[in-house]
């Protein structure tokens, strides 16, 4: 079997109904894995662009909301994708802003792992978390404290989890993508200036996209990273580097 083939596991991937989290669903699919598509939003138009999948309705405004999903069920691979945002200046930002950015891109997150993490445990089996950070992860931004915070958060959870799950079998891993061309990126790059000055600080001369972050999900998934732990992998065409 190829180091890159997800053959006979499953894989849930949370926010799978657009974007990013569909490009993984569909990726994982074509590595040959059978595909959770989780999202509040109908994932339907995932399910159908894969051989094997089923949809889950999962919203994590409550973040214990997937906390139960591993019970009756076997899941090999975890995909944290879900995320919002909410901007407004950090003179003015809302505690329900904050709380709601927080309770879906970091709580949930991590309580969705740690059910994972005890499920495949108990069964002593192999599993493999992806979770999806940010380029925030590492910069401040502007207008968007607690999406900042959250993706920091993300950074970090990411690696003391894999320093408490890796000798046990349980890889953890994240992604940050880049400029990636996205819905949530629709106005950005209709601005020319906006995405001149974007393009112009992207080594790569380009937009990511969506399969961009999808393969490297599926590596980070298959046995080919299989001595990688506790990495943020910068998905970004060198954005970063610059």
């Amino acid at each position: 079997m190829s180091a890159f083939s997800l053959d006979g596991k499953t894989a849930l991937v949370t926010g799978a109904n657009t974007g990013i989290g569909q490009a993984i669903a569909v990726a994982m699919g074509r590595a040959g894995a059978h595909v959770i598509c989780a999202g509040r939003s109908s994932c339907a138009e995932t399910v159908g662009l894969i051989a094997s999948a089923e949809e889950l309705a999962l919203d994590f405004a409550d973040p214990m909301a997937g906390t139960g999903i591993f019970t009756d069920r076997t899941v090999d691979i975890l995909v944290n994708n879900a995320g919002i945002i909410r901007r407004d200046d950090s003179t003015d930002f809302s505690e329900d802003d904050w709380d709601a950015v927080m309770d879906v891109n970091l709580k949930a997150l991590f309580f969705t792992s740690q059910a994972f993490a005890k499920a495949a445990l108990a069964a002593g089996r192999e599993g493999r978390i992806v979770n999806i950070a940010s380029l925030l992860s590492f910069q401040g931004g502007i207008r968007v404290p607690s999406y900042t915070a959250s993706k920091h958060g993300v950074a970090g959870l990411t690696k003391i989890l894999a320093n408490e799950w890796a000798a046990r079998g349980i890889g953890v891993n994240a992604i940050a993508p880049g400029y990636i061309e996205t819905n949530n990126t629709e106005a950005l790059r209709a601005d020319p200036e906006r995405n001149k000055a974007i393009l112009d600080r992207i080594p790569a001369g380009r937009w990511g996209q969506a399969d961009d972050i999808a393969e490297t999900a599926v590596f980070l998934s298959a046995p080919a990273s299989k001595y990688i732990h506790g990495a943020v992998l910068n998905v970004d065409g060198g954005w970063l580097a610059r």
